[in-house]
């Protein structure tokens, strides 16, 4: 996971398999993005003019089609990894939350104390769950395996009908 210079060229899609409709985006170096279910194009290019300053937003639905395979196969159930490159950046903290999220088997969850235990920051449970609301590719960097310290299912950027899908998909339902 780095960070990217400005003026880049960011390549985008819109993926729509079975009930998910969504954006995705793709610097170069990988997957930079996963937008929200149902979200206009507009909350992606808002999260592009706020983060990679100065890219190009470019369609490009054949350049995105390997993202867009993986993330189809994950959503009928039958990948359980990603195999597709990650660009995403952030903070020195962030990236280590974001590769203790990466390490979450498939079907699994760990709650934000684990994660802060992970990124040897056991008392920063708050800063913890920022880094992870902060999270620029959903699914694919999963911070939906993660919940509170009871099992419950809390925040996520996507909402958490989204997030409470792909937890039942990861148990061997249908997202």
């Amino acid at each position: 996971m780095n960070n990217l210079q400005t003026g880049e060229i960011v390549r985008w899609t819109r993926i729509e398999h079975g009930n998910w409709r969504l954006y995705a985006a793709a610097t170069d170096r990988g997957l930079c993005y996963v937008g929200s279910p149902d979200m206009p194009y507009e909350q992606l290019e808002s999260w592009v003019n706020a983060r990679i300053r100065g890219a190009e937003l470019v369609r490009d639905d054949a350049g995105l089609a390997p993202y867009a395979r993986e993330l189809a196969e994950y959503m009928d159930g039958v990948r359980r990894t990603f195999e597709a490159p990650v660009d995403a950046r952030g903070t020195a903290f962030q990236q280590a939350v974001w590769q203790a999220l990466l390490g979450i088997p498939y079907g699994e969850t760990r709650s934000y104390s684990d994660i802060a235990a992970l990124v040897d920051k056991p008392a920063a449970m708050r800063a913890v769950g920022a880094a992870i609301g902060a999270n620029p590719v959903l699914v694919c960097v999963p911070c939906h395996r993660v919940v509170g310290k009871s099992g419950a299912i809390t925040g996520y950027r996507g909402g958490l009908g989204m997030k409470s899908k792909l937890l039942e998909l990861e148990r061997g339902g249908r997202a």
